[in-house]
């Protein structure tokens, strides 16, 4: 079977623009609608969000998500309902099982600087569980041309958990480095260039570029000189 690409470009991302957000949408999200961007297997949002300084999103509700924050600059806070009050900063990722409900906040801890951070919600596999909080760091000098899973639903490893047969994971490649990733039977990648550039299979992405795959076992990440990015495995139905 021929493998499934399809490149999605920087600038044809879904956009919310207020005074003190800017927001770009991989997949249909708020007032931004696309019938064919609606959802990739279990991802449902990949929004990329900067966020001026003191400024930020209300208390509002969630439920049955399973949503990733990751910090790509500057620092937001998290407060919710269960009692969690923590400051996401560079290179943390937080997760958050909405299950049967949840109230929380998010806003820039820093009335100087801005935060931009991606935020993923992925369909959970089992609805109406307790809702959960976590977070962890996962500093950049120690995934240094590795391909470092920050989030699992296999609960035997050192990522965060999260409620779904999926992989959240951190790529870094150096100059000429070049390595392979192995996908599970019945699931797709999404992968999102955080910065510098990186060739997949006959694609060339740059930055904030994202590549869906399907149909394939094994598939290779190259860069010629540095790239950061962000691979997500779900199942696909």
């Amino acid at each position: 079977m021929k493998i499934k690409t399809v490149l999605y470009k920087s600038n044809d991302r879904g956009s919310t623009k207020l005074d003190w957000l800017d927001s770009k949408h991989s997949f249909s999200f708020g007032e931004y609608y696309n019938s064919g961007c609606t959802h990739f297997g279990a991802l449902r949002v990949l929004n990329d969000d900067i966020v001026e300084p003191g400024k930020g999103f209300g208390t509002h509700p969630h439920n049955n998500m399973e949503i990733i924050s990751i910090v790509l600059e500057g620092a937001l806070e998290h407060k919710d309902n269960m009692g969690s009050i923590q400051v996401i900063k560079k290179d943390d990722v937080q997760v958050m099982s909405a299950g049967k409900g949840i109230l929380h906040s998010e806003y820039n801890h820093s009335n100087e600087k801005k935060v931009n951070f991606l935020q993923l919600w992925i369909f959970p596999d089992k609805k109406n569980i307790e809702p959960r909080y976590d977070q962890k760091s996962f500093p950049l000098n120690e995934r240094l041309d590795q391909l470092k899973v920050v989030a699992d639903g296999n609960q035997g490893s050192d990522a965060l958990t999260i409620s779904q047969d999926a992989k959240v994971i951190l790529g870094n490649l150096s100059e000429n480095k070049s390595i392979d990733y192995s996908i599970k039977k019945n699931s797709g990648i999404y992968v999102f260039v955080i910065d510098g550039s990186l060739k997949i299979s006959d694609n060339l992405l740059e930055m904030k570029d994202t590549l869906s795959i399907e149909d394939i076992d094994t598939i290779n990440f190259s860069v010629k000189q540095m790239a950061n990015f962000l691979i997500i495995e779900v199942p696909k139905n």
